[in-house]
């Protein structure tokens, strides 16, 4: 990646093969919906002292995954807006099945 993407759309297919491994998938989702609980109950409950919870679990399952499983560097700080929509995008694709937890494989994120 020493060229700087120009569009979303190639963005997100290299977001992709950043997420490859189950592992990472899982753990981006998890944080993903940990956000949307603390959101949740920040609304519900008017207690906004505990949206400092939204960019731990945010990142925090995230880049433990990057460090951990998938063993590379987050696209965040290169496109740090461009990956938080693709983090939420991933994780609704993850959820209506259009992406699979499974990951692609290397020949696949090549093509």
């Amino acid at each position: 990646m020493s060229e700087r993407i120009k569009t979303f759309t190639e963005f997100y297919q290299f977001y992709l093969t950043e997420h490859r491994k189950m592992g990472t998938r899982i753990f981006h989702f998890i944080g993903t919906l940990l956000v949307f609980f603390v959101i949740g109950y920040v609304i519900a409950s008017g207690k906004e002292r505990f949206l400092w919870y939204v960019p731990i679990f945010g990142y925090g399952f995230a880049w433990f995954s990057h460090a951990v499983v998938e063993k590379n560097k987050p696209a965040t700080f290169r496109y740090p807006l461009w990956s938080l929509i693709s983090d939420f995008r991933l994780f609704f694709e993850l959820l209506i099945g259009k992406q699979k937890f499974k990951g692609i494989s290397a020949a696949k994120a090549s093509e």
